[in-house]
């Protein structure tokens, strides 16, 4: 009729282990963090006659959907409005668990004198309420798989229009690049 199988509780353990080992590398294929700005809320005015310096707060959400948590250090977004860097931002250093979002609010600081140099092009972009900004920074930080640290860089890019009457987002665009760096 039928030929007898012999089946060991060996073999199963084995196939179920290599199953998951492969689910596992699957998995943590380090994946591209995604950046989204909520926010932007004007927060003072400094007089450096005869310009205005704007202070801001820039309301970030950023996901981790990595399965391992990662610290990252502190650094430095730049801002530019017509080819022209007109602002910094600095990022605080910290850490984000694994498959998780958070929202970070950072503060900017835009220079009066260099959004006075491009006058026509700003006065034309509040007019017809769309001012588009650029915006890079590199983040260089840690990801912790069991006991080894993995190092690595992601190069954020992002294209953001806002309305320069109301400060409200109203169209983006965000890539960026995960550099896994070699221990």
């Amino acid at each position: 009729m039928g030929k007898k199988v012999n089946w060991s509780w060996s073999s199963a353990v084995i196939g179920a282990a290599a199953a998951t080992a492969a689910a596992t590398l699957i998995n943590a294929k380090p994946k591209d963090p995604t950046f989204h700005l909520i926010s932007v809320s004007l927060t003072s005015f400094k007089l450096k006659f005869p310009v205005l310096d704007a202070e801001l707060v820039l309301t970030v959400h950023v996901t981790n959907p990595n399965i391992t948590p990662i610290k990252y250090s502190s650094s430095t977004m730049s801002i530019f409005y017509d080819g022209s860097l007109l602002g910094s931002a600095p990022v605080k250093a910290g850490s984000q668990p694994s498959r998780s979002c958070q929202l970070l609010h950072i503060p900017a600081r835009l220079d009066g004198l260099e959004l006075a140099h491009h006058a026509a092009k700003f006065f034309a972009d509040v007019a017809k309420r769309e001012m588009v900004l650029d915006a890079k920074v590199d983040i260089e930080g840690a990801a912790k798989v069991l006991w080894w640290d993995h190092k690595f860089k992601v190069h954020v890019d992002s294209h953001v229009t806002v309305d320069p009457v109301f400060l409200d987002v109203i169209d983006q665009e965000n890539t960026s690049q995960l550099e896994v760096l070699p221990a």
